[in-house]
């Protein structure tokens, strides 16, 4: 499935907030007559997107009937199921992942058709060149515990990061940041992706940033990357490994061919 989060407070049900896990549930037991409960594969914050993500129910009885065209004429315009796969009844769509990957969006001219679909900065001379540089020593390190705003909620901050680059259009006007990790803390991406921006306009230094992988200390302050930049854009696991749908987020993908990585 995929969903535009820009009206919702994240994937996972709250009581006085209005989620994306709490409109497919009672979309499914609308359609199916029963109650039913979804589990995700992960949780996203506030307003923040998925481009691909998936959840798993169990369900008792069998339907004769299109579930996934009735799912999608039911539910509200910014949330889309893709496929519904029949699993083994051990299959878990959160622990079972290996691998996910989020993009992070910014356009640094206002254009109203990318508000809610991208993260604005008015930024016209940001040094990508730096950025990059700071990008690249991702990889590098596991432990990010610098890098979260609450650590000490975490069993370990180790987190594995396996592939991070910037990609930026012709004129720079359009960035995009990509990183992929066997798991994430809490607004790690939004954390990053803040101290980059710094880096851009030249208030951290590369070596600084550097010294939080290294050192492990938190940073006095954190700024925090806008919300809506941010897709959860593939969820790898051992038995499914399926392409992005790149068509549900066309308007960020349009001239893909023009992203140049940096």
């Amino acid at each position: 499935m995929a969903f535009n989060g820009y009206n919702y407070r994240g994937w996972q049900r709250q009581p006085i907030a209005l989620n994306v896990q709490q409109i497919v549930e009672d979309t499914l037991a609308k359609v199916l007559k029963v109650p039913v409960s979804v589990m995700g594969c992960g949780r996203t914050d506030s307003q923040v997107h998925a481009s691909q993500f998936f959840f798993h129910s169990d369900i008792e009885k069998a339907w004769d009937y299109d579930l996934l065209f009735r799912l999608n004429k039911t539910l509200p315009d910014d949330i889309a199921v893709f496929e519904i796969i029949p699993v083994d009844d051990n299959r878990h769509a959160r622990f079972d992942a290996t691998q996910r990957t989020y993009d992070y969006f910014i356009h640094t001219y206002k254009d109203p058709f990318l508000s809610t679909a991208s993260a604005l900065y008015l930024e016209r001379d940001l040094n990508l060149e730096k950025m990059k540089a700071a990008v690249a020593l991702l990889p590098k390190y596991h432990d990010y515990r610098a890098l979260c705003k609450t650590p000490a909620v975490y069993r370990t901050t180790i987190c594995k990061v396996t592939s991070a680059r910037l990609f930026s259009d012709a004129s720079g006007d359009r960035i995009r940041f990509q990183i992929t990790a066997d798991r994430f803390l809490g607004r790690m991406i939004r954390i990053i992706m803040g101290k980059l921006l710094m880096i851009g306009r030249g208030e951290l230094s590369v070596e600084e940033f550097e010294s939080y992988l290294i050192t492990k200390k938190t940073p006095d302050t954190f700024e925090m990357a806008y919300p809506q930049g941010l897709y959860l854009s593939k969820v790898t696991y051992p038995y499914l490994d399926l392409p992005p749908r790149t068509e549900f987020s066309t308007i960020l993908q349009n001239n893909m061919d023009a992203w140049q990585v940096l």
